[in-house]
């Protein structure tokens, strides 16, 4: 199995991994500037000014683009607000699509916008136009609805350890010339019913940030997993597919999406799926990562467990 990674905060020590093993890496994805993603913008840190993330984000995507490694654009905010249909936003996204098609090695776009994958579709031939798994597509009708502006599909992400309805996407997929991706490492609990929502203030960041609010909203799973009863499940309301089990998804996946561009520790995660092991809590290769201390979630050769550290 092929890994696409995601390019965060630029860390050393994570391209580095990603240059020692290229051969394993099917692209790198990134967000750009300004605009609305599935995470923090791009050019917020608590460190460092927007001007010095760019540049050393340029500096990444130029190393990248010299490994030859192809690279992916995301547009894949949950919502774009007053922009979504704009004339001025498609402008933004044409000349920014075209500057990276110029100076690096991008190769595709990610999704959640139908409008905006068919922007790209009619602008710019032979980029590759995929939905995101924010789109929460796992049905073949939803690939199908589709089909016109989208080239590949995340799948849903709940849908991880069904193998059944997976035969039935790759299927279709195969059938219609489609291709067809996962993400392997979502922190994610199953069906969230505050998803949706959190992915909204994700998109609206910035305004939100410039607001007297009265709430602050980090997820509902906290709070969740806060009673012992519901982390005692952990196993079985996740969707994670653990390092040891990846080769079961050779056969149906062109390639399965890592998400680090938040963690703490991205080559950690990069290098526990490429040695198809990990010993420890699993919890730690996960995003968004749960810490549920006294507990953790214990990988060991015959699978996981809860287990309460004493």
């Amino acid at each position: 199995m092929k890994f696409s990674v995601g390019l965060g905060r630029p860390d050393p020590a994570f391209l580095e991994c990603i240059g020692a093993n290229r051969d394993r890496i099917y692209e790198v994805y990134f967000s750009w500037g300004d605009f609305p993603n599935g995470r923090s913008s791009q050019l917020m840190d608590g460190e460092l000014p927007p001007w010095e993330m760019q540049k050393r984000q340029t500096d990444a995507l130029e190393t990248l683009s010299g490994w030859k490694i192809p690279l992916n654009i995301l547009f894949n905010a949950n919502c774009y607000g007053a922009e979504s249909q704009s004339r001025s936003f498609f402008n933004k996204i044409g000349t920014t699509v075209d500057y990276m098609q110029s100076h690096y090695t991008l190769a595709s776009v990610t999704t959640t916008s139908p409008l905006i994958a068919k922007f790209i579709k009619a602008n710019f031939e032979g980029l590759e136009v995929r939905a995101s798994v924010n789109m929460e597509i796992g049905t073949v009708e939803g690939m199908d609805y589709l089909a016109e502006y989208f080239d590949g599909y995340y799948m849903k992400r709940e849908l991880n350890r069904d193998f059944d309805t997976i035969r039935i996407l790759h299927g279709w997929a195969q059938k219609n010339g489609k291709k067809l991706y996962m993400l392997a490492n979502s922190g994610c609990l199953n069906f969230c019913s505050a998803h949706n929502f959190h992915d909204n203030l994700v998109a609206h960041e910035a305004e939100i940030a410039a607001r007297d609010n009265a709430y602050q909203f980090s997820g509902m799973c906290r709070d969740y997993l806060k009673k012992e009863a519901n982390i005692l499940r952990l196993p079985e309301i996740t969707n994670f597919v653990r390092p040891e089990d990846m080769h079961l998804y050779d056969t149906f996946f062109v390639a399965a999406k890592l998400a680090t561009r938040v963690h703490r520790a991205p080559a950690m995660v990069l290098n526990a799926y490429l040695r198809g092991k990990y010993s420890g809590d699993l919890l730690a290769l996960l995003e968004p990562q749960h810490s549920v201390y006294p507990y953790v979630l214990e990988n060991g050769e015959t699978g996981m467990r809860v287990r309460r550290i004493e």
